[in-house]
This record gives C-alpha cells, structure tokens and sequence, in this order.
C-alpha cells in the first residue's frame, strides 16, 4: 500500500475548503472531508488512474459536488498530493510547488 504526504499548502487548501463548505451549508464541509477520502482511497489503490499532466504530475477530479481537482505525483511508494485545486480558481497556480 502507498503512503500518503502533503505538501503544506495543500493541506491549508483541504482545510479551507472544508471550512468555506461547512460556513455555507452545515453538514457540507463533512460531504466534502467523505468525497476527498473516498477519492484519496482510489489514489492509492490505484494511483495511475489520474488523468496525466505532465511526466511527473496526475491529476483526478472530485464528484461533480465539489469543483475541485487532486494534483498529486507518485514517488516511489508515496502519492504526495501537491494541491487540492478549485476547478476555475487561478489556474496553474501551484506549478512552483510541483518543481520541488
């Protein structure tokens, strides 16, 4: 089984969106936490299944709920998530990170 790392920023971006959903509409920040695991948990059984981005870089998409996209890079025995990515926010912003 493949561990899993963030990289920091992405893990302030899980957790504002999460609080952002659940400020909105009670509950939904809970949905959100689900649908990033039951994703997560895909990731890793299977971490090719992520549309490719570039030679190093995938990237899978949530549910239609939720507009927002996992870029992850597989490293060795590690998916390490680099963003959790609104779908039409500044888009490319975390390239810098990816360069790491």
């Amino acid at each position: 089984m493949m561990r899993l790392e963030f990289h920091s920023q992405a893990r302030e971006e899980f957790l504002s969106a999460v609080s952002r959903y659940e400020a909105e509409v009670p509950g939904l920040g809970a949905r959100f936490i689900a649908e990033f695991e039951r994703c997560i948990g895909l990731l890793l059984e299977a971490p090719q299944i992520g549309s490719p981005m570039s030679r190093k870089l995938r990237r899978f998409v949530l549910n239609d709920n939720f507009p927002f996209s996992i870029v992850y890079a597989i490293q060795s025995d590690t998916l390490f998530v680099i963003a959790v990515a609104h779908s039409s926010r500044r888009p490319g912003y975390w390239k810098r990170r990816a360069a790491r």
